[in-house]
């Protein structure tokens, strides 16, 4: 049975519900004091971060092997937790060519509450159940919880429903007390304080939360073979910038001309890692493309298979 019991005490006990020491009379403060209070605060949270890195590093192991045996990750959240999650998911597609079912952000309330507070949505814990069921939520996937103050019930059903069915769980939360790490293999506490406004959690939990996500999707693409170096060699080339950036990697990543960057750009498919391949190995795009599977989809492997049978050899990887 999931607690979603909320009172006056509990809350008080809240991490997240603190007052700032540094912000009291921060009504009373110029515009520029303000700012200057709220950047200062701000500095704190990567350091908060840094203390969770263990735990999101084990997380992100996680995501791999759900990854490399065709599974999936999850966010689930509300509110700005919610919208972070959503944002998150939505930004790996273009920048690493990855469908859009790889990773998917779940928020209460539905497509709706991404411009608009709904904010009774999040005391559903059926609703978060419902969410998985509708995705097909496996044990081959992956769920992270994100919720600041770490009580929502939509999140906390979600959770309960995934541990269940033997997934890896994870628990993004501000709050030294947070239900979520009830359900979570992987406790990612984020001990960013009381916010500048009091309970206003899209700020230096919303900040926290936001760099731990990009550090997890990062993470986790680099280590599926969707960077080569520090170039995102997957990228869709949608539109025109893209197209450029695409060639410009292609240059960046072998040190050829321009000339042979747009035609092994086009040869491939106008896919930039095939393309790297071709240049590199200086191979056809089919062979490159079979060096590419072959390799796992990572570059620097595709270049090793090449060496090993005796075709040649590259330092460029």
């Amino acid at each position: 049975m999931i607690d979603t019991t909320i009172t006056q005490e509990l809350l008080e006990s809240f991490t997240t519900e603190g007052r700032n020491a540094h912000s009291m009379d921060i009504d009373r403060r110029s515009s520029a004091e303000i700012l200057k209070i709220i950047n200062a605060e701000d500095k704190t949270v990567p350091f908060a971060v840094e203390k969770a890195i263990p735990a999101i590093a084990a997380l992100v192991d996680d995501v791999v092997a759900a990854f490399r045996k065709g599974g999936r990750l999850f966010y689930i959240g509300a509110g700005t937790s919610g919208r972070l999650g959503v944002l998150d998911a939505s930004e790996c597609p273009p920048t690493y060519g990855v469908p859009p079912t790889m990773v998917q952000g779940l928020i209460a309330g539905g497509q709706e509450a991404l411009t608009r507070s709904i904010e009774g949505a999040e005391d559903d814990a059926e609703a978060g159940v419902r969410e998985l069921e509708l995705v097909g939520f496996g044990p081959d996937d992956v769920l992270v919880g994100i919720t600041a103050s770490g009580q929502a019930p939509y999140v906390l059903g979600a959770m309960a429903r995934a541990q269940e069915l033997g997934a890896p769980v994870a628990a993004i939360s501000c709050n030294r007390g947070s239900k979520t790490f009830k359900y979570a293999r992987h406790v990612i506490y984020l001990d960013v304080g009381p916010e500048v406004v009091t309970g206003s959690t899209r700020m230096k939990a919303g900040t926290a939360q936001k760099l731990v996500l990009n550090m997890v999707t990062t993470a986790a693409m680099i280590r599926y073979g969707k960077v080569f170096q520090n170039l995102m060699v997957d990228l869709k080339p949608v539109n025109r910038k893209l197209i450029e950036r695409s060639k410009r990697l292609i240059r960046q990543a072998t040190g050829c001309a321009l000339e042979e960057a747009a035609a092994a750009f086009e040869a491939s498919g106008r896919r930039p890692k095939t393309a790297i391949i071709m240049v590199l190995l200086k191979v056809g795009a089919e062979e490159a493309l079979r060096l590419e599977s072959e390799g796992g989809g990572r570059i620097a492997d595709a270049v090793a298979l090449f060496a090993q049978a005796g075709r040649g050899s590259s330092g460029q990887a």
